[in-house]
């Protein structure tokens, strides 16, 4: 093998990504309905091209992928992944307007925004459905990544995944808030991290798996764990614990006097950042991607 690399067939990189997935060749052929004897010239020839070895196949069942093999992997499922997302966006250009639009959301994100946007949609698409999911934070990507929404506005989580588009989305300011009657509320002036901690703390968890595990914004070694947001912000204005709201559905409460901020001393003002994802090989239609681009705005 020498000389300058060939670039290969999108078909050749399709017969290398089944060989991995499936770990065979024939296992391969079967998934791809081709004959095994197909599947072994086409590596061949794959190899011939690029000048490299893919696989190590003496003294081993299954084909092994060699470290070249392995450099090559990331690419070629970059490929792939590029030219569904190409074919998909092609399709939802030739068919028009999709029958219905599904998202999802982040609980954090504010209400007015997401009333307002929808508003907007209603006007603008009056012949598309919509299906709205409100979610806590792995809970939106995971949605997304099953493909039960078309697209997202997620929280702060952080996922290293090739099929995942991602896009900022603007952010909410987050403050920390207790009933009136509340022991933190009745220290004078900012509270300390350290008394913050030694009361139970009311935190949003998550009904995904994609975050099992991680905190998010905890202080204190006392924590109830709640997966409704109404239910936590009723077990605030009931004086059962401390935590972090977003501002905007804390408002009224603390103009009100039902809801205390506190001052709790730690390092910058606490935001939830929002992002836009969406699977690369099926991107948002029309419709979906206008509704995107509205939630996007700040």
């Amino acid at each position: 093998m020498s000389g300058q690399p060939l670039p290969p067939t999108l078909d050749q990189l399709a017969i290398f990504l089944a060989i991995v997935e499936t770990g065979s060749f024939a296992a391969a052929a079967r998934k791809l309905g081709r004959a095994t004897s197909v599947i072994s010239y086409a590596v061949a020839n794959l190899e011939s091209q690029l000048g490299v070895t893919l696989f190590r196949r003496e003294g081993t069942r299954t084909p092994v992928l060699t470290e070249a093999g392995h450099a090559i992997l990331a690419d070629s499922r970059a490929i792939a992944i590029a030219m569904d997302g190409l074919l998909a966006k092609a399709r939802g250009l030739t068919q028009g307007l999709e029958a219905e639009v599904s998202l999802v959301v982040d609980v954090m994100l504010p209400a007015k925004k997401l009333v307002k946007a929808l508003d907007d949609f209603r006007q603008t698409f009056p012949t598309v459905a919509l299906r709205l999911r409100v979610e806590a934070l792995g809970a939106v990507t995971q949605a997304v990544l099953s493909g039960q929404a078309a697209f997202g506005i997620s929280g702060p989580l952080e996922l290293a995944n090739d099929l995942l588009a991602r896009g900022p989305a603007g952010s909410v300011k987050l403050v920390a808030v207790a009933a009136p009657d509340h022991p933190l509320a009745l220290l004078p002036g900012p509270v300390d991290a350290a008394a913050a901690r030694d009361h139970m703390q009311l935190v949003l968890s998550d009904r995904s798996d994609l975050t099992a595990g991680r905190d998010f914004g905890v202080l204190s070694v006392q924590s109830w764990r709640l997966a409704d947001l109404g239910a936590k912000h009723a077990l605030l204005l009931a004086g059962l614990g401390w935590g972090n709201m977003p501002k905007p559905m804390v408002h009224d409460d603390l103009k009100r006097g039902r809801l205390v901020a506190l001052e709790i001393e730690t390092p910058g003002e606490p935001v939830y950042p929002f992002h836009t994802v969406h699977r690369r090989d099926t991107p948002p239609g029309p419709a979906a991607s206008w509704l995107m681009e509205r939630l996007a705005l700040a």
